[in-house]
């Protein structure tokens, strides 16, 4: 089994994981007529990006990442770019180019930091892709992206869905414990401490787990209590006090 193959397997409970494969799936398999674009959205850390990545293996879909720095022609060529086409000259060109292989392969396209389309005032283009294709488009974004989106009434009237990304929880943890700290038990005691300080983040909660791996390890431990713990420290995503000033 590869390590790929043992990622995918280990988020494939994740709540967030299961929230988007449902979200594609209604989308992919909607009634004729109905519209093919849905959002799914949340606040960082709560796993949207591991979701895609694994919705984009499971569904054969296209995905990009778009960059803050993006420009259209640069969104145009990294989808290009992931469907093995080579892109033409001009943007308008290019938006034919995506369209006309999105509608070929009937595969859907996943484009995660969709909140940079607003920013870049790239909205449109994605419009245009879809409406020359047809085909399932997700964009996948932070909390905010929906009321963003208002200002373009076009894109937003061509919703089937949206959905938010679920808060990290003792399932989730259960899930991730294996993966990010493995060979290693967890007294509930530590493990609910753990869930609170991370705040429902599953990036946080991936990190803290490692955290505990490291402390194990380092005192040759196999469980890990509360009293184990102590007075260690968990990463909580606050930024930390400022210093006197050094000598």
């Amino acid at each position: 089994m590869t390590d790929d193959t043992r990622l995918f397997n280990s988020v494939a409970p994740l709540r967030n994981v299961a929230a988007l494969v449902a979200l594609i799936n209604r989308v992919e398999t909607r009634m004729v007529g109905l519209p093919g674009m849905a959002v799914f959205y949340g606040p960082s850390g709560y796993g949207k990006t591991t979701a895609a990545i694994y919705a984009a293996n499971k569904f054969d879909a296209y995905q990009v990442q778009v960059k803050s720095a993006w420009t259209a022609k640069k969104l145009c060529e990294a989808i290009l770019i992931d469907q093995g086409v080579k892109p033409a000259r001009t943007i308008a060109d290019m938006v034919d180019q995506v369209s006309e292989e999105l509608a070929r392969t009937g595969r859907p396209l996943l484009i995660d930091e969709a909140d940079h389309l607003v920013t870049r005032n790239m909205v449109e283009i994605v419009r245009d892709i879809y409406e020359g294709s047809g085909a399932t488009v997700i964009l996948i974004g932070e909390e905010l992206l929906p009321q963003k989106l208002q200002a373009w009434e076009r894109v937003h009237g061509r919703m089937l869905d949206w959905v938010g990304a679920l808060p990290g929880n003792a399932d989730d943890l259960e899930h991730l414990a294996p993966l990010y700290c493995p060979g290693i038990n967890l007294s509930e005691g530590l493990k609910s401490h753990l869930l609170k300080v991370s705040n429902k983040s599953i990036r946080r909660m991936c990190i803290n787990l490692g955290r505990v791996h490291e402390f194990a390890q380092t005192r040759g431990l196999k469980a890990v209590s509360q009293a184990d713990w102590g007075s260690a420290t968990f990463f909580t995503g606050e930024a930390p006090a400022p210093r006197r000033k050094l000598a």
